[in-house]
């Protein structure tokens, strides 16, 4: 199990002397008059305590050497509760979230200043550095008012990002359990997403399918919002409307994930809902696919991060040339980046709680090495639509990713999303499979 107590214990471990943490829930955003979207705790916030209900604060505090933790929740409310569901209440927070400590959401104003009182420094994530300033303004001036009472007021405001989101780019074991979990969840809505697609009308048929594989098998919410996009949709990024018709010879391009105790999955499959290829998207497919396990192969601790991404555009591009889509010497093309008419993303991105996850990619100006523990996505791509007046018509409208969950083990790597069909034999081999 993912313990939020080994984690405040990892953080309280870094935490300067008189000093402390405050990091809060966040509240319920309405969706339309009275109607909240679902809530999801900030994620910084879960990693440290477990818990999910909103307008929650904890703060983290080191006096005299003491690590205290308090948290401040919703009181009770039977009126509330009847109506928004059940709140754990101060009452029972203090141990049920493991902490020393508990006191009611609505008298924060009144507790804050007496626990920070003696702090000199204070952590606040500055992604929000203007919503807790609103919060610690009135509390620093009335700990500065009483001075010469021999109380000492704060006399720094700091990020904690650079704490605690290092922290959290390095993964534990029950982290690492929980995005395996993520991961092989995500990879059985993509099966079924695939079993669906040979014979569904809409993209839309396509995610309902996914996704309720997703709850099926133990996946809490989705991790983003799912892309199913057929066709020259395929050709926008972030395309979520998933309301058009498949097209029958297009590719379907499908990047979802779920999410699992607080940790995300994240996995693009791109395939022929037909079941077989055409000539041109069999190319452009296995030219992904070789940048693709090129890079998952390069994954091992020392290995900077930027180097990943530069293997993808050499071979991309070599490949973009055989084919006749570039035109060119290889290593003028790299420097002019002509790839970017047609792979205009990065290689991957860090993985974690948060699908795009915290941890900064350079340090000091330079790549950072990978480190066991690190997670991960290796997703290359190409999109060709027929904006690209300049290329030959036949590419047009295919637009293919693929990608997977990679963990940094001590001497290489894992790949926790493994189980689907990659090559364009074994996705053909499946689709043929399935029609028996």
């Amino acid at each position: 199990m993912i313990s939020a107590v080994s984690n405040r214990e990892t953080l309280f471990s870094q935490l300067p002397k008189k000093s402390a943490i405050l990091v809060q829930s966040g509240e319920e955003l309405i969706r339309n008059r009275d109607v909240e979207f679902p809530f999801r705790p900030h994620s910084d916030f879960f990693y440290l305590t477990g818990f999910n209900e909103p307008d929650s604060l904890l703060l983290m505090s080191n006096i005299d050497g003491e690590d205290v933790s308090t948290i401040f929740v919703r009181s009770k409310d039977l009126q509330q509760e009847i109506w928004q569901g059940r709140r754990l209440g101060v009452e029972d927070a203090a141990e049920t979230l493991q902490v020393e400590q508990a006191a009611p959401i609505e008298e924060l104003d009144e507790h804050l200043p007496e626990l920070l009182s003696g702090i000199e420094q204070i952590f606040v994530s500055f992604s929000d550095f203007a919503e807790w300033m609103e919060i610690l303004a009135p509390v620093i001036d009335s700990l500065k008012k009483q001075v010469r009472k021999g109380i000492d007021s704060p006399v720094g405001v700091m990020d904690l990002d650079s704490l605690l989101h290092e922290q959290r780019v390095i993964k534990t074991e029950p982290e690492i359990d929980a995005m395996r979990k993520a991961a092989q969840i995500s990879v059985q809505g993509h099966l079924a997403a695939m079993r669906v697609a040979a014979n569904a009308k809409t993209e839309r048929e396509v995610q309902i399918a996914l996704e309720t594989d997703f709850y099926r098998d133990g996946g809490e919410r989705v991790a983003f919002n799912s892309i199913c996009a057929s066709g020259e949709n395929a050709c926008i990024l972030h395309y979520t409307e998933n309301t058009s018709l498949l097209e029958p010879n297009a590719l379907l391009l499908v990047d979802a994930g779920a999410e699992y105790q607080g940790y995300a999955g994240d996995i693009t499959h791109t395939y022929p809902p037909s079941g077989k290829f055409s000539e041109a998207q069999a190319a452009l497919y296995s030219l992904v696919l070789k940048a693709q396990q090129a890079v998952i192969e390069m994954v091992k601790p020392g290995v900077l991060y930027g180097d990943l991404h530069q293997t993808t555009l050499r071979i991309l591009t070599e490949g973009l040339i055989e084919l006749g889509i570039l035109q060119g010497d290889l290593e003028t093309l790299l420097e002019e980046k002509a790839y970017m008419d047609f792979f205009m993303h990065g290689t991957g991105h860090w993985l974690g709680m948060d699908v795009h996850d915290v941890g900064v990619y350079k340090i000091d100006g330079e790549w950072r090495p990978l480190q066991a523990g690190m997670v991960l996505t290796v997703e290359p791509g190409l999109y060709i639509s027929d904006r690209h007046q300049h290329v030959d018509a036949k590419w047009h409208n295919i637009g293919i990713r693929i990608e997977d969950d990679v963990l940094v083990t001590a001497d290489g790597h894992e790949v926790l999303s493994e189980g689907l069909p990659r090559t364009v034999a074994e996705i053909e081999t499946w689709f043929a499979e399935q029609a028996k």
